[in-house]
């Protein structure tokens, strides 16, 4: 397996499980739209995605949004998809990709790692507590999502 950053040659492979990764929490599939949406963050350098794969077979993606810490002057990432497929799961491939992350982290810098924990993937939270994440213990995040 071999984990590498992913360039704008890649997003036909990756889109399908990027889509596949949108139905999951969304529902129904929408690969255009998913294919355009990583297009566009990767022309633009908007987000970070690294790749996984056995041979030449695509089997998971990570992606990586930038933000910045005021307080600390340095760049927080925020890791915002995770997705293996579903035959290659149970093999490693999301602590490997994870990890990548957390190399990437220290290689550009950054203050921390920020992860959301959907509620309905309680799981979530022991797989990113034995790779050394944990409660932030200063912020606890609210959302506003419009009126």
């Amino acid at each position: 397996m071999t984990i590498a950053r992913a360039t704008a040659a890649d997003v036909v492979a990756i889109a399908p499980l990027f889509d596949a990764y949108r139905a999951f929490f969304t529902g129904g599939n929408r690969l255009d739209e998913s294919r355009r949406f990583l297009e566009e963050r990767l022309a633009r350098d908007e987000s970070v995605v690294f790749v996984a794969r056995d041979d030449e077979d695509t089997i998971g993606f990570i992606q990586l949004y930038p933000l910045w810490s005021s307080w600390y002057c340095r760049r927080i990432w925020f890791l915002s998809d995770l997705y293996v497929k579903e035959d290659a799961r149970k093999r490693g491939v999301g602590r490997r990709l994870v990890e990548r992350v957390i190399d990437h982290a220290r290689e550009t810098s950054a203050v921390s790692v920020m992860v959301e924990l959907p509620r309905r993937e309680p799981h979530l939270e022991e797989f990113y507590r034995r790779l050394g994440f944990g409660r932030d213990e200063v912020f606890e995040l609210a959302r506003y999502t419009g009126g």
